[in-house]
């Protein structure tokens, strides 16, 4: 497996900060200010103003509905705005009938390089703007994601200062595709970088041997991802485990006390919900009980 080229530092001109102004969208809000000072960001405070269902009773009703909820948006994104104080920024309203519908074409009118949301954790019929929504976001979007899920508060990585980088990869190319982002975030942060991968519980029928000489391959597959230039200062760990992919990437990451984990999605084709470590819902569920933020890449 060939190395990771290191190359030119992470460029984040345009950050795009998703709000609905929920709680979880406040807790995210945090860390887009912090990276947007590391790395000198502009940042677009986005909100998605999606008419009520009410709004389309009479023509009357429907003119002085959208006027009232605009202008509630707009009040909100000024208090947004204020804790953006001292960074470039810009408030933008959007209406549409759907997020990821407004979303597509304002990433690339505003060239956006990482987009930022916050997402309750929810699931199944509960999921609602910033969880079901927030999965659409992180599987269709070309440009990388950062979500904020609910258990991702405090730490060193409130601050943006990732200093252990956990990169999960099952060797697919769609997994590969966020190696180079795992490399430059803690080449940027000169963290240490975890390189884990999982492997499906070997058949009891399976002697010791051959289980630990898979698992030794494996090992050797992750170390490769990293180039020899890059091993002095990111002092990369290989990690391989058996077990369900998603509960092993949290385990090792509350071990080794991750605080950025970094994960590889294939392209949205077809359902929603085809990640790269093999079962549907694991880059959902990574969100949702990961103790720090989650880098996604759409490989």
């Amino acid at each position: 497996m060939a190395s990771v080229q290191l190359g030119a530092r992470f460029t984040l001109k345009n950050i795009l900060y998703l709000t609905d102004f929920s709680e979880p969208s406040e807790a995210a809000l945090p860390f887009v200010t912090a990276i947007a000072r590391e790395y000198g960001s502009k940042v677009y405070a986005y909100h998605v103003l999606i008419p009520a269902a009410y709004t389309y009773t009479t023509p009357d009703l429907a003119v002085a509905s959208l006027a009232a909820q605009e202008e509630a948006a707009q009040i909100e994104l000024e208090r947004v705005g204020s804790h953006l104080t001292g960074l470039s920024h810009e408030c933008v309203v959007e209406r549409g009938t759907g997020v990821w519908s407004s979303l597509e074409n304002t990433i690339k009118d505003y060239g956006i390089d990482l987009i930022v949301l916050g997402t309750h954790g929810r699931t199944g019929a509960q999921k609602l703007l910033l969880g079901s929504v927030a999965e659409e976001v992180f599987r269709r979007s070309h440009v990388p994601v950062l979500t904020i899920g609910p258990l991702a508060h405090g730490g060193p990585h409130k601050s943006a200062k990732f200093r252990r980088v956990l990169f999960a990869s099952d060797f697919s190319e769609a997994s590969m595709a966020a190696a180079p982002y795992a490399l430059s975030m803690a080449q940027e942060n000169q963290a240490r970088l975890i390189l884990l991968h999982v492997m499906k519980e070997p058949e009891p029928t399976i002697a010791n041997q051959a289980r630990e000489h898979a698992m030794s391959n494996a090992a050797s597959q992750l170390r490769e991802i990293v180039p020899a230039s890059a091993q002095h200062w990111c002092h990369p760990e290989a990690v391989v485990e058996t077990g369900n992919p998603a509960e092993r990437i949290l385990q090792v990451a509350r071990d080794r006390e991750a605080d950025l984990i970094v994960l590889g999605l294939r392209d949205a084709t077809g359902r929603i919900g085809a990640a790269t470590h093999l079962e549907r819902n694991t880059a959902h569920k990574v969100v949702v009980h990961a103790t720090c933020p989650v880098l996604t890449v759409r490989g």
